[in-house]
């Protein structure tokens, strides 16, 4: 197993944006999330991407290695990397755990310090759709890709449940840094093909849905993502001083997950399953 961390080429603005990205993703306890919630989108990624031994591999916003570990299982040659160490930390031991040799690399994927062409699968599972900057996360994805090589993607969509909770909890957040873009975008297939334009070919982009059957009722779901989840953490955070505005949001999120059914035993989470060749 090996380390690596890169010093990327951002401008001070946008490293402060960065800092910012990673010092939410280290709070809570984003794992949880991953290994609770939405463990099967991993693998989902992995197999759609074809990904076997001998392949090398590089997962970006690979968090805590929730498609990196299972693509490592199939015997290709895996880069884990993500903005936020203690992310890969968790990962980095799972693998020790279970015997799994990947590279964990502190990277931005909008400043990825790898070769161009370098890699025979890049992929992400919903991790790059956080990035900031749409452009230039889609450019590092094909620069990094060998020709001919195949590029995987899944992200929430706007309509699904987590774009729905973003869209909730936008009029309690600060607003975002100019140029930046929203997250669910990526789950927009019209917007995503856009980013790659031809410079991608085969291109299958197909809705589908995570049955989340891990709450009770909207409350527990609401609690849990208070406790775990990073960008929730942070809205919250930004309105701690109000008790009316953090009433107010308890009731929106609690409400929301009773709307898309949670006490009907799982709810419907709405993701892109996006793959492509480089041209």
């Amino acid at each position: 197993m090996t380390s690596e961390t890169t010093a990327a080429s951002a401008t001070t603005d946008d490293a402060v944006i960065k800092a910012k990205h990673r010092a939410m993703w280290a709070w809570g306890d984003y794992p949880a999330v991953a290994t609770e919630v939405i463990a099967s989108l991993g693998p989902v990624l992995v197999d759609a991407c074809g990904i076997e031994a001998g392949q090398t591999v590089l997962d970006v916003g690979a968090g805590s290695g929730n498609a990196a570990l299972p693509a490592a299982r199939t015997g290709a040659t895996v880069t884990a990397s993500d903005l936020t160490p203690e992310l890969l930390d968790v990962g980095r031991a799972e693998a020790d755990d279970e015997g799994l040799t990947l590279t964990w690399r502190e990277d931005d994927v909008e400043h990825l310090g790898v070769e161009d062409a370098s890699y025979d699968v890049v992929m992400s599972c919903v991790g790059a759709m956080f990035a900031p900057h749409h452009q230039e996360t889609a450019d590092e994805i094909v620069r990094a890709t060998k020709p001919g090589g195949t590029i995987g993607l899944v992200s929430w969509t706007p309509q699904g449940f987590i774009g729905q909770m973003f869209a909730t909890m936008k009029p309690y957040a600060p607003p975002p840094p100019p140029g930046a873009q929203p997250p669910p975008l990526w789950g927009d297939a019209d917007h995503v093909r856009a980013l790659f334009g031809d410079r991608v070919t085969d291109v299958e982009a197909t809705t589908q849905t995570l049955a989340v059957d891990r709450f009770f009722d909207g409350a527990e779901f609401r609690d849990f993502f208070k406790a775990t989840y990073g960008p929730t953490i942070a809205v919250y955070k930004a309105i701690a001083d109000d008790p009316e505005k953090v009433a107010a949001l308890d009731g929106e999120l609690a409400a929301l997950a009773e709307t898309f059914g949670v006490r009907n035993g799982a709810m419907p989470w709405d993701y892109l399953l996006f793959t492509a060749r480089r041209a």
